[in-house]
């Protein structure tokens, strides 16, 4: 089962999931994968934010504006309108997935090295207690 089909599996389907789900895949997958998004948060200093999500103790949270000021406006309006949904909206969905998401991605406490898209089947398997 490929990172995509694990993960809508886990949120119960539906296309705006689904789309919401390929969404935070892209922001990823990107040019830099994963370490660039620590980047990012580290350049907004919220690195401990996110340092929380890859490291092995409890998670951080993070609030909606908080990731609209790691990802900037332009990023999220663009998701925002495929997804038909609003910034805030977004943002606010963002806020309760990421976390979750890198720290499957991340389950021994660092960032697997190559292609994050190709590890991520096998690393996300128990997103939200689904095995």
């Amino acid at each position: 089962m490929d990172i995509l089909n694990t993960i809508q599996s886990a949120l119960g389907g539906g296309d705006k999931k689904d789309d919401l789900m390929s969404s935070v895949m892209g922001l990823l997958g990107g040019q830099g994968g994963l370490q660039n998004l620590i980047s990012q948060f580290d350049a907004k200093g919220l690195g401990d934010i996110i340092g929380s999500w890859v490291g092995t103790g409890q998670n951080k949270s993070i609030s909606p504006d908080q990731i609209q000021n790691v990802f900037g406006s332009d990023v999220l309006s663009g998701i925002a309108s495929k997804l038909g949904l609003n910034v805030s909206d977004l943002s606010s969905q963002l806020s309760n997935l990421l976390p979750d998401v890198v720290d499957k991605l991340t389950p021994e406490g660092k960032v697997p090295e190559g292609d994050i898209l190709s590890q991520a089947g096998d690393l996300l398997g128990g997103l939200f207690g689904k095995k």
